[in-house]
């Protein structure tokens, strides 16, 4: 199943499957290595939603929600 990085519930992880968004906010969250392909966890949420911190990579990032819904992940299934 596919969700947007905003989305997700804390604890939640999955597989970067595709980046939307042009120009400047698209080069960014690459430069971050928000690419596809990556290993992504959503770590912590502020309590009114905005900003989101995610594993990725081996580090934290933090991310506003504006950045975090052109991120489209595949969600791992939990076992």
């Amino acid at each position: 199943m596919q969700k947007k990085l905003n989305e997700f519930q804390i604890g939640e992880s999955g597989i970067i499957k595709n980046v939307l968004g042009e120009g400047k906010v698209r080069r960014r969250l690459f430069d971050m290595g928000v690419t596809p392909g990556a290993d992504v966890m959503l770590r912590k949420k502020a309590p009114l939603g905005d900003p989101i911190e995610v594993t990725l990579r081996g580090y934290e990032l933090t991310l506003r929600k504006d950045e975090a819904i052109n991120v489209i992940v595949e969600v791992k299934e939990e076992a």
